[in-house]
């Protein structure tokens, strides 16, 4: 089985909170983009009493950089389900990485939910998107989303999702600078000082407004990540340059997107900036 797993971006990303055990509260906008992984799922056969669970389940990446066996986010997922269900067949798992890691872009996590969704597919194990919605919390903060994998607000721990209605096919580019960025080490080095709870929850998309854009387009995060990565200023600077309507950095980095007003401005400037020396480029659309 065959699965592709897409990239997200976070077109809003406010730290509202932080709780008693350490986790902090975010209220974001996330939006799925035509960015992908895949996940191949074969089942092998039944396997006796004494065979171990590394026998039994086997995740394997094509990027040496991606932790392998229990490591992986995945190798977790798939876990889950075996014991939770009690499954007695052996697994064997492969990932094909094409979204870049560390980036902010939600690799690990959208792989995560696309071993959930095809070990309940495989083995028709009859979960409803919203028992798997909950198993996957247990994984991460943004594994949750990526079950559905439409635009959503996010907020808690990731647990509370709301999805966004009438979201336009927002072209947009993505510039990942060949570096990574450690998210914990983002949210270790926050400022005390938290963005308030937001209340409002309507959204304006309309991209008539370069202004209006711009004032959706908020991440908490950056000031910490670009004070001690300042290339990320400058690849948002570049996407301004090449007609971008509004830029941001996608969590906690070290991605970043433009927003552009049509699919054929994106295209122009993805001829140009994916010649661009130490940076890889993405043209993306918005997935609704």
């Amino acid at each position: 089985m065959k699965i592709r797993a897409p990239a997200k971006i976070n077109l809003r990303l406010r730290v509202v909170g932080k709780r008693a055990d350490g986790y902090h509260l975010l209220d974001t906008l996330m939006l799925p983009v035509s960015l992908y992984d895949e996940i191949i799922i074969n089942k092998g056969g039944k396997i006796g009493k004494k065979t171990g669970l590394k026998e039994r389940l086997i995740v394997t990446c094509d990027d040496p950089l991606v932790p392998q066996g229990r490591q992986n986010l995945a190798h977790k997922a798939a876990s889950l389900v075996l014991n939770g269900r009690g499954i007695n067949e052996s697994v064997q798992i492969r990932i094909h990485k094409r979204i870049p890691i560390g980036a902010g872009l939600g690799g690990g996590s959208t792989d995560a939910a696309a071993t959930l969704i095809g070990l309940n597919r495989l083995f028709r194990l009859g979960y409803t998107l919203k028992r798997l919605e909950k198993i996957s919390s247990a994984l991460g903060a943004d594994v949750p989303f990526f079950v559905k994998g439409v635009p959503a607000r996010v907020r808690g721990i990731g647990e509370r999702l709301t999805p966004l209605r009438g979201t336009p096919p927002l072209w947009l580019i993505i510039l990942y600078p060949n570096f990574p960025v450690s998210t914990a080490w983002v949210y270790r080095n926050l400022p005390r000082k938290l963005t308030k709870a937001i209340v409002n929850t309507s959204i304006n998309f309309s991209l008539g407004s370069p202004a209006n854009l711009r004032k959706l387009l908020v991440n908490d995060l950056e000031t910490v990540t670009m004070g001690r990565y300042p290339r990320i200023g400058l690849l948002k600077e570049e996407l301004a340059r090449q007609g971008a309507v509004g830029t941001l950095m996608s969590g906690s980095g070290s991605s970043v997107f433009g927003v552009f007003p049509s699919k054929r401005s994106a295209e122009r400037a993805f001829r140009r900036l994916r010649k661009e020396r130490e940076v890889q480029a993405f043209l993306v659309r918005v997935l609704n």
